[in-house]
């Protein structure tokens, strides 16, 4: 994985980590009203691994990210084109 850096006010030039902010904002954050550190992190925690292992994303033909992955290694899954 290589950082990089985006331009200031230019969200779209990083469009995918904005859009799961969001998903994790409204999934997520929004929901609870956390007294602590230690139970924002364990729900936050429980967020990432439900969006990873469990929830259907369109752009990858309705396939959570772990198992497309797996399917992908083996032979490639055109994904499915979104307008930014």
């Amino acid at each position: 994985m290589e950082h990089e850096r985006i331009p200031p006010r230019t969200p779209n030039m990083n469009a995918h980590i904005e859009s799961f902010h969001r998903v994790l904002q409204d999934e997520c954050l929004a929901r609870y009203d956390f007294e602590t550190y230690s139970e924002a992190y364990e729900a936050v925690t429980e967020f990432i691994h439900f969006y990873n292992e469990r929830r259907i994303h369109f752009s990858i033909r309705d396939l959570s990210p772990s198992p497309f992955y797996e399917k992908n290694q083996t032979k490639p899954i055109p994904i499915r084109e979104v307008r930014v």
